[in-house]
């Protein structure tokens, strides 16, 4: 996976993530800033997922993308 496309280009694709996972606020957005593990921690907290499963989430997002 080439994470440093979504870090890269974060302002566009921050849409597609608040799409696919509602719940998280524009501020845990702006944490995030496009990194993954940022990304899966606020997922954990927000959905109560465990680690394995926010890898899983973002993963199976990431490979929908048409990039």
């Amino acid at each position: 996976m080439d994470w440093n496309r979504v870090e890269g280009n974060w302002k566009q694709v921050k849409g597609k993530v608040k799409e696919q996972w509602g719940k998280l606020t524009d501020d845990d957005l702006d944490v995030i800033a496009g990194k993954e593990d940022q990304l899966e921690g606020k997922l954990q907290q927000r959905y109560g997922y465990q680690k394995d499963q926010a890898k899983k989430e973002i993963d199976d997002w990431y490979g929908r993308q048409k990039w």
